[in-house]
């Protein structure tokens, strides 16, 4: 708990930085010294208690933005206007890179058919540990018309992105929807990263109830933001928070949920994907990154990086 506020403080928006040094340190040092000093110990466990509550209902208070100076890749929102079986999606971004940074910000709209709606895939991304990755959910209306949320943080220009300071609302929340070309390749293609790609073994009845929950989602960011949490509202938690609801069967309760490079074993431990294969050659198959960055930036990268993997190779052959 000490821990926690020192660095909840720290990491604030407190001006000028050196008070918020000041303030994090008498927090911690002052808790430390009530807590081994201050007798007797029922009364100091009272004052720490009372000195963190505070520390606590100041930092949940911290309201989120949406008037920050945006780097250009998050600056727009999208949205979403439903009507009847028709849902227009409004600012799918689809940039041009020639590299990780340098880039051209491209958006489009596009119309969905809801009772089109077919597939859910799974990117998983490793960009450095074994143990986390990213992960993006891409949902298929048939043919090559695919579109892919990724749940990141909301970044302003003078901002890089911190495991640690990710738990301390420094990070509005986006929901990225985006062309496949774009939010996939940026990690296959530029970043370097080792992506794989697995289908998702479910009713088309589930599907169409995560996906409208999602542009329910997409809609209430952009009118209200809300804050981005390393541990309960990143990438991979809140895909299970879009799933849950709708089902009893898979409910994912797992560490592995938390440590997600390990997401794809427990997904296929719960039967949630294809297990014709032991799980190490299924892996093995659902690689992507060589074939992407073979792909390049054509209309058909959609098609090809899925092209062969496993539950999902007899549904593009027909389909094309």
């Amino acid at each position: 708990m000490i821990v926690w506020g020192a660095l909840a403080i720290a990491y604030s928006d407190v001006s000028p930085a050196s008070l918020r040094t000041i303030l994090s340190w008498t927090f911690a040092l002052g808790s430390i010294g009530v807590l081994l000093f201050l007798r007797p110990r029922r009364r100091a466990v009272v004052v720490f208690l009372t000195v963190f509550a505070t520390v606590l209902l100041w930092w949940l208070w911290i309201p989120p933005s949406q008037d920050r100076d945006w780097q250009p890749d998050v600056a727009v929102l999208p949205s979403a206007e439903i009507d009847g079986d028709r849902i227009t999606i409004r600012n799918i971004r689809n940039n041009d890179y020639r590299s990780e940074t340098d880039y051209t910000v491209r958006h489009y709209d596009k119309t969905f058919a809801l009772s089109q709606l077919r597939t859910a895939d799974l990117f998983i991304s490793f960009w450095g540990s074994p143990y986390i990755a990213h992960t993006i959910l891409s949902f298929g209306f048939g043919g090559d018309d695919y579109v892919a949320i990724s749940i990141e943080t909301r970044k302003s220009k003078d901002e890089e992105y911190s495991a640690i300071k990710g738990f301390f609302k420094q990070y509005e929340l986006i929901y990225v929807v985006s062309d496949e070309r774009d939010v996939v390749r940026l990690r296959t293609n530029y970043r370097g990263e080792d992506a794989y790609l697995y289908r998702f073994t479910v009713r088309p009845e589930l599907l169409r109830e995560v996906f409208l929950d999602y542009v329910t989602s997409i809609n209430r960011l952009h009118e209200h933001p809300e804050w981005y949490n390393a541990l309960t509202h990143n990438c991979t938690t809140t895909i299970r928070g879009h799933v849950v609801p709708h089902t009893v069967t898979h409910r994912w309760p797992s560490w592995k949920l938390l440590v997600n490079g390990y997401l794809d074993e427990r997904l296929y431990e719960i039967g949630a994907v294809d297990r014709s294969l032991p799980f190490a050659d299924f892996k093995a198959r659902s690689s992507i990154s060589d074939r992407a960055q073979a792909t390049g930036d054509v209309a058909a990268f959609s098609r090809t990086i899925r092209a062969g993997l496993p539950g999902m190779s007899k549904e593009v052959q027909d389909e094309h």
